[in-house]
């Protein structure tokens, strides 16, 4: 019996000729978890999600799309008759495992930044690409996709935005990180470090080195890894990767906030002339940006959670004629998962259909 009528008969639709099998690496991760959920909500032609992780995840339950799948061990052979391969782990499971993924014939897409300086390799931030009207040409073998840094996407497509309705002569960002882009462990840390420090107990630092429970940083504990400046740079490189020459480079500043979950962004834009204010926010308000106006819809990392739009607030700076102020707030993992994804649906239109790679 031939392996394409085995997978269609184990995958009833997987014989259709429009659809393709995933693997997920690093299923058990809050990035792994968001892929899996936005494959789901942009209905991603998929007859088969595999679940992949280490060991300390080995047989939990995830739901991906309409089934719950059991996480199984990262293995040579789960990447046989696989399409695409997400990387939502670790950078040194990436480096394991993404050659033997790739020359089982799958489409990479690098979630954790561990090829974001390979060669072979190219970053990708879809929302920029269709802002400045580039069309990447279909490979027949596509290269590995290295999802660009969420902070340096919504940084980009506001700025490229604001360029185009009024030239820039100067921007200074700050960006406040959350604790989930440290994964589910530095979440946990932050919640052990809130209770323990008001129960006068001592604060566990495993992950940040240092107290980041009521507190606010511009740098972790020397045994921190990454660096907070380390990401920085990480975010400045993947700007003027993606956005080039059509928009300034901010002055950029990181700092660590005692929040969960999602980006906040405070910039000044220095332009050329103001104009009025009202059209030039409405510059910015487009796909994947909602402008607020109301209180209760101001920009909020609660207000953006679950939500794929940046949202943003203009107000005019009071000591600068030409001066603004911006305030957004995105989900960082929502962005990440769906750049992966739209990533992945862009290689889609190159890969042979009618049968299961």
């Amino acid at each position: 019996m031939s392996s394409n009528l085995k997978s269609a008969l184990a995958h009833p639709e997987a014989g259709r000729s429009n659809l393709y099998r995933v693997a997920i690496v690093g299923a058990a991760t809050l990035k792994g978890k968001e892929v899996a959920e936005v494959l789901g909500d942009r209905n991603f032609p998929s007859s088969d999600i595999k679940l992949l992780d280490d060991d300390e995840s080995l047989g939990q339950l995830e739901t991906a799309g309409d089934e719950i799948s059991f996480i199984q061990r990262v293995r040579a052979e789960q990447f046989e008759n696989v399409d695409f391969t997400f990387f939502a782990s670790d950078q040194d499971c990436t480096q394991n495992n993404w050659k033997t993924a790739q020359k089982a014939g799958s489409a990479i897409v690098d979630l954790s930044f561990a090829l974001e300086d390979h060669a072979e390799a190219m970053l990708r931030a879809p929302w920029i690409e269709r802002q400045l009207g580039q069309v990447m040409t279909p490979e027949l073998q596509p290269r590995p996709a290295v999802v660009a840094h969420p902070a340096a996407v919504v940084l980009a497509l506001l700025l490229l935005r604001m360029q185009k309705a009024v030239p820039v002569k100067r921007v200074v960002a700050t960006v406040f990180e959350p604790a989930s882009e440290h994964g589910q462990k530095g979440m946990d840390e932050l919640h052990e470090q809130t209770v323990n420090l008001l129960s006068f107990q001592q604060l566990p630092k495993k992950i940040f080195d240092t107290q980041i429970a009521f507190n606010m940083l511009t740098r972790y504990g020397e045994q921190s890894v990454p660096a907070l400046a380390t990401v920085e740079n990480r975010v400045l490189k993947h700007y003027r990767r993606i956005a080039g020459s059509d928009a300034p480079a901010p002055s950029l500043l990181l700092i660590q906030a005692p929040i969960f979950h999602g980006h906040a962004f405070v910039i000044h834009l220095e332009l050329t002339a103001l104009g009025d204010l009202d059209a030039l926010s409405q510059s910015l308000a487009g796909e994947h940006v909602t402008v607020t106006h109301l209180a209760e819809d101001s920009p909020s990392n609660v207000n953006a959670a679950g939500q794929s739009d940046i949202l943003v607030s203009m107000v005019p700076d009071a000591n600068a004629a030409n001066g603004v102020w911006l305030w957004a707030a995105t989900d960082n993992l929502r962005i990440a998962a769906a750049t992966a994804v739209e990533c992945a649906e862009a290689m889609a239109a190159s890969r042979p259909t009618g049968k299961i790679q």
